[in-house]
């Protein structure tokens, strides 16, 4: 049997990479499957959804193998597997999905009904969503490989452009998403919470959408230097207690057609001593301030069921203080949970190969070994404007 190595969480606070099993098709139930394939593993990323694990602000055991954005080439496929062959290159959405039941049907693969024996939805590598073994490592299984696998049509052509494309397995459909839930549109105007990854994606998504203006917010310096470096305009948000009077600033108005939250439950706040401190429901509260009447606001961020890491007793199962009677008085539609990537991918990917969507240069892509993922998880969690991209067997290095 071959080696396989993973980034396995430990405790909060601590990954490590470790051996670990090589991928076999079986579910996490142990039943046999024939419709997986197995990949070798060319580009996988951390991402800000793995961090709140790590952080401890959520259930997940200890042992769990991380990483559910993962881009590979087949190397072993099962008996049912008919469409994709060995060799071929692909990118896997974040969401586990099988491709049959109503959701699936309905393009909601964010929710799958039989990927999960505890509730609707899967993924790699995540708490609570079905125990599928994460692809933070050299090799793993994929099932359902027809139905969820996107093939790059040239193989050559998209180790080339792979730092850009190693964002559709999440990251830039998940923007994306929360753009299009905002109704974001020809000369929109978008407010973007958060200038990590994920909102510079969102800011990205809005742009190719049509926006006219895209303000993105955040606390973090160095991230709002990088937002304003790729030509965002970048909203200070320790400059000011008043959201919609750091808007005015820029638009002229405290106002703007649309919101995205790409933060999530780990928001933050200055108190009134000048701390920082956990505020969970501050950034939708402040989109419903700041969106016109008949506004949308999608909601991409986190925002999990079980907070055992919150500082309030209520916000530790997931309660909320939120003015939703704001919300409501204004008419304001809210567009929650995880993306159905597979609704995107394939067009985002074309924008991509067309050099219509730099993202790797939006998100500041770095690449780094399997090897540094433990110390790629401590700068990500510091606040470093960058996204980190493992490179397991250093093909990457050799694409550039």
């Amino acid at each position: 049997m071959s080696s396989n190595r993973g980034v396995v969480y430990v405790k909060p606070g601590r990954v490590e990479v470790q051996k670990i099993d090589f991928p076999v098709f079986r579910n996490p139930a142990g039943n046999e499957i024939h419709h997986g394939v197995i990949l070798k593993v060319v580009s996988t990323n951390i991402c800000g959804s793995d961090q709140h694990m790590v952080r401890g602000r959520t259930t997940a055991p200890a042992g769990m193998v991380l990483g559910h954005e993962i881009t590979g080439e087949v190397i072993e496929k099962g008996r049912d597997v008919e469409y994709l062959e060995i060799g071929d290159l692909v990118s896997v959405p974040f969401n586990v999905a099988c491709g049959r039941c109503r959701t699936c049907r309905e393009g909601h693969t964010d929710v799958c009904l039989h990927v999960n024996s505890e509730r609707a939805g899967g993924a790699y590598g995540y708490v609570d969503l079905g125990g599928w073994i994460g692809g933070q490592a050299e090799y793993v299984m994929v099932p359902y490989a027809d139905f969820n696998l996107l093939k790059f049509p040239d193989k050559a052509q998209a180790m080339e452009k792979i730092r850009d494309l190693t964002c559709l397995s999440d990251i830039l459909p998940t923007g994306f998403h929360g753009a299009v839930t905002a109704k974001v549109g020809v000369g929109s105007t978008v407010y973007v919470a958060g200038a990590g990854p994920v909102g510079l994606a969102a800011a990205a998504a809005a742009r190719i959408l049509g926006a006219a203006a895209v303000l993105i917010g955040d606390m973090n310096k160095e991230r709002l230097a990088h937002a304003k470096s790729v030509d965002f305009e970048p909203i200070d948000l320790t400059k000011h207690d008043r959201l919609g009077d750091l808007v005015a600033e820029v638009l002229g108005k405290p106002e703007v057609d649309c919101a995205i939250d790409c933060v999530g439950f780990e928001a933050k706040s200055e108190g009134a001593d000048g701390k920082i401190v956990d505020a969970p429901a501050v950034v939708l509260n402040g989109l419903m301030e700041i969106t016109r009447p008949a506004g949308a606001i999608g909601i991409p961020g986190l925002y999990v069921t079980d907070d055992p890491g919150a500082k309030d007793e209520a916000a530790k199962h997931g309660s909320l203080s939120l003015r939703l009677g704001l919300g409501w008085a204004k008419s304001h539609s809210l567009h929650t949970g995880q993306t159905p990537v597979l609704k995107y991918n394939r067009q985002l990917m074309q924008a991509i190969l067309w050099d219509r969507l730099p993202i790797a240069k939006i998100v500041n892509v770095k690449v780094i070994k399997l090897d540094q993922a433990p110390d790629g998880y401590k700068s990500f969690d510091a606040g470093v404007a960058s996204k980190f991209v493992i490179d397991p067997h250093g093909q990457l290095s050799k694409a550039a």
